[in-house]
């Protein structure tokens, strides 16, 4: 193994190390603090260093050990993979500075494993964006799912505790009684699990297998990968809402869906392939399964007063965006599909730390509270206003790229249908976070608001958690206006 892919084992690497660090220096709370922060920034410098490789065609591989022939725990990267580490290792720069105001400002308890899960959870997601097999991937893809239940369960009460056993439940019984069965199944086929990482139109099922077997296995492993919360699957992610807003930032915008929507298009693009996926009509069956999901979560939110709550049934909602588009099974759809994993990622965690924000500084989480915020939090509300434009589609902000390439797509595969679906659901958009932000800056304060209060974004602990904010929703309008080196890594994969 050379240097240079050896350098592929530092992304899933730098996170664990980082983890063995915070509990070590658990006694230590100011250097504890710091470790995940110089961890993100590591962990993201090294999925840097691979850029030029991947931009350049070159191939890198590392594999740790063979189990059997065609068994494996290696790594390989790719367009598909860069973009999701990337944009992974990025946001988590933003997420641990942002802990370090939630947690201290709120006094949270067990700060030492709540860092030490976070760490190793962004080190199965950075093994999961670089696996180059399918054994590989389900590997971290479980490492992910045991270390995000002590998250997901951290206020250690009946409801976190039943919030957090739906979601183990949901996450462990899919990949066991779906994945496992269909990963025997392509092995007993195939002879391997390595993913065809070469070319997107052929998977790696041989000629002549059978239809219908190669259709169970696909309904095994779409359904398997429960994180990417396709319905009706879906309903583990707002029982994980009881965890800390940072978890939900977590599990809703860099790791754990991401994880399962990135597994989902793996999947299918280098497992199965867009001409085996075609002739079984298995894409345009995805695209419908995709659409009901998007519509019917949309309309949910719309009914949802705790603005977590609203944000995690928009989170089921915009992951089928990047679902759809890939099982259009065309190039725009593909590209729309991919890009939404990165420009989703920036929005929405924008949108769930300016709902942490405001429940540190109020304690308000339902949104009939929170009439004329904006006046004493301008800088949250006017973050949580670009991200929510991304979420609609608005442009010149990052949402709208997403969008305008999945309406290419249907009009690609002449679908008028899910033209409607990416048009309607983005006019629902429109409405529930629309309802957030106009409250937020035109609507009345609540009965026994103080109108002459003072800025409640001005403490230190507040502007940790203000200002990755602020940059987060803030290059979701930068990758709007340029979104090429998204673009360029995506047409990379395509061809």
């Amino acid at each position: 193994m050379d240097v240079a892919n050896l350098q592929l084992l530092l992304p899933p690497a730098v996170p664990m190390l980082a983890a063995v660090l915070v509990g070590l220096l658990r006694k230590k709370p100011a250097m504890r603090d710091c470790v995940p922060v110089i961890g993100a920034v590591l962990t993201f410098l090294s999925v840097a260093s691979l850029a030029p490789a991947v931009l350049a065609g070159v191939i890198c591989r590392a594999t740790l050990c063979t189990l059997l022939p065609g068994i494996s725990v290696s790594f390989r990267i790719d367009g598909m993979g860069l973009l999701f580490a990337g944009t992974a290792s990025f946001l988590w720069i933003a997420a641990s500075l942002y802990c370090i105001g939630y947690m201290r400002t709120l006094r949270e308890h067990a700060q030492t494993r709540f860092y030490v899960c976070y760490a190793v959870a962004v080190g199965g997601a950075m093994g999961v964006a670089l696996s180059e097999n399918l054994f590989t991937l389900y590997l971290f893809y479980e490492i992910v799912s045991i270390f995000t239940y002590p998250l997901v369960a951290h206020h250690q009460d009946g409801k976190a505790y039943d919030g957090a056993r739906k979601y183990l439940t949901y996450l462990m019984f899919a990949s066991k009684a779906l994945l496992l069965p269909a990963m025997a199944i392509i092995y007993c086929q195939c002879g391997t699990l390595d993913f065809n990482m070469t070319d997107i139109r052929w998977g790696i099922f041989p000629a002549g297998v059978d239809a219908w077997l190669v259709r169970v296995c696909y309904y095994f492993m779409l359904f398997g990968f429960a994180k990417a919360a396709i319905m009706p699957l879906h309903s583990w992610l707002p029982a994980a809402m009881v965890a800390p807003t940072p978890v939900s930032a977590l599990l809703h915008a860099v790791v754990v869906v991401k994880v399962g929507v990135f597994s989902v298009c793996r999947m299918m693009l280098s497992l199965f392939g867009t001409e085996r996926l075609a002739a079984l009509d298995l894409g345009i069956t995805t695209a419908w399964i995709a659409a009901f999901t998007i519509l019917t979560a949309s309309v949910i939110a719309m009914t949802k007063t705790d603005l977590k709550a609203r944000l995690a049934y928009s989170t089921v909602s915009q992951l089928s965006y990047i679902v759809l588009g890939v099982a259009m099974l065309v190039p725009s759809g593909v590209t729309g599909g991919l890009i939404h994993i990165a420009n989703h990622a920036f929005a929405k965690i924008s949108l769930f730390f300016c709902a942490g924000a405001i429940i540190c500084a109020t304690g308000k989480t339902d949104i009939r509270d929170m009439g004329g915020i904006a006046r004493q939090m301008p800088v949250t509300l006017a973050a949580f206003a670009l991200a929510a434009l991304s979420m609609i589609g608005v442009p010149p902000v990052g949402g709208f790229v997403s969008k305008w390439y999945l309406a290419v797509g249907a009009l690609d595969i002449k679908s008028t249908g899910l033209l409607a679906v990416i048009l309607v659901s983005s006019i629902l958009n429109a409405y529930y976070f629309g309802e957030v932000v106009l409250r937020g800056f035109f609507g009345t304060p609540p009965a026994g608001a103080d109108p002459a209060a003072g800025s409640l974004e001005a403490t230190a602990l507040m502007k940790l958690m203000i200002y990755p904010t602020a940059a987060a929703a803030g290059l979701s309008v930068l990758w709007g206006m340029y979104p090429d080196l998204f673009l360029k890594i995506i047409r990379l994969k395509l061809g």
